[in-house]
């Protein structure tokens, strides 16, 4: 259930403020971003300030797995500060030392360290931006380098899976439940055409360390200074195992593409080459002394399974009731499915262009 803030103020923060702090005139609870998924807010008291989030519990049906995985990485940072340079968000405990609120009737709440005089970019304008994302993400990797990844839970199973995410795709069109599926064949047909992408995912995983990943590498999840220098990585709810190929893919497809994610002008859809060399530089100088030879050979499949799982996952919400990504109108989430496969065709397309830079960095 969303919650207003007078139902915030009532239900969920008397567990984080004490009573004088609750009553005190300057309390306010104001909305924080615009994600997808969870509920965001900024918590101001007279003494402190801190974000405070309602996770989707829908998505993230483990949500203890992910408040937990968010420990265990700032306890772990906070430890390489030789190594990591950026700031780091953690857990704001509980007036009574818990990680969480877990209510049954009102939401599984958490609150994370505000990060003082920050701010985010939604969208890249220059490639010095995307140099600077991509080297904040693979310092983030690489600090996370000597922690065992088997350490953290998958916060969403089979998150990273395309095989999977293929089959759900395929089983939804098969029940077709909201006769959805007429507007969308000729994008189902293209989906399972790339079928042969899986035997190439899986060879690649299986000589691949398992590493932790943040799985979710826009440059939104990153804080900025007043001079616009990268301060902290932020929205670790999908860290987990995984592989770093994926982190890579993830920032290349929504930095590089001339247009947004849900624009509907195909043939506006393109691929920016000067954003792909610096991201690609950005992440080799962060992670050159950590990756392994294979590991940079398989960034470019990278860059393909995630775009091309992205749009199988937008196909798939709109065939299911669009449950999953919150929309703005309908047909929200197959315009957003048909951009990427179009991008994903596009990456393709200029693979012989763009697959070289990886090596000559």
């Amino acid at each position: 259930m969303q919650m207003d803030v007078n139902g915030i103020k009532q239900h969920v923060l008397p567990h984080y403020l004490t009573a004088a702090e609750l009553d005190h005139v300057s309390l306010t609870v104001a909305p924080l971003g615009n994600g997808h998924i969870n509920s965001t807010w900024l918590v101001s008291s007279n003494q402190r300030r801190f974000v405070l989030q309602q996770l989707n519990t829908q998505v993230f049906t483990a949500p203890w797995s992910v408040v937990e995985n968010a420990m265990v990485i700032a306890n772990f940072l906070q430890q390489q500060t030789d190594n990591y340079a950026l700031l780091l968000t953690y857990p704001v405990l509980t007036l009574t030392g818990q990680l969480a609120v877990d209510d049954r009737q009102h939401g599984f709440w958490r609150a994370i360290s505000f990060v003082e005089n920050s701010h985010s970019i939604e969208k890249m304008h220059t490639t010095a931006q995307a140099q600077q994302t991509a080297y904040a993400f693979g310092s983030f990797a690489a600090a996370l380098g000597q922690l065992d990844a088997t350490l953290l839970q998958q916060t969403i199973t089979d998150f990273r899976h395309l095989a999977a995410r293929m089959t759900r795709l395929q089983q939804l069109a098969a029940e077709d439940p909201l006769q959805r599926r007429q507007h969308c064949q000729p994008w189902l047909d293209f989906a399972v055409s790339q079928r042969a992408l899986l035997d190439d995912v899986a060879q690649m995983e299986a000589q691949l360390p398992l590493r932790i990943c943040h799985n979710d590498t826009k440059i939104n999840n990153l804080l900025f200074d007043d001079d616009n220098q990268p301060m902290a990585v932020v929205d670790l709810d999908t860290c987990m195992p995984g592989y770093l190929m994926y982190d890579f893919g993830d920032m290349v497809r929504s930095c590089c593409a001339s247009v947004a994610e849900d624009a509907t002008q195909l043939a506006d859809i393109d691929v920016l080459p000067e954003y792909f060399a610096a991201i690609s530089q950005g992440w080799l100088q962060a992670l050159a002394p950590v990756m392994t030879p294979l590991e940079r050979e398989s960034l470019w499949l990278g860059v393909k399974v995630v775009t091309l799982m992205l749009a199988i996952r937008f196909l798939t919400d709109y065939l299911d009731g669009d449950r999953y990504f919150r929309i703005h109108h309908a047909g929200h989430n197959l315009e957003r499915a048909i951009n990427q496969f179009t991008l994903y065709q596009r990456f393709v397309e200029h693979e012989a262009q763009l697959k070289p830079l990886l090596q000559s960095q």
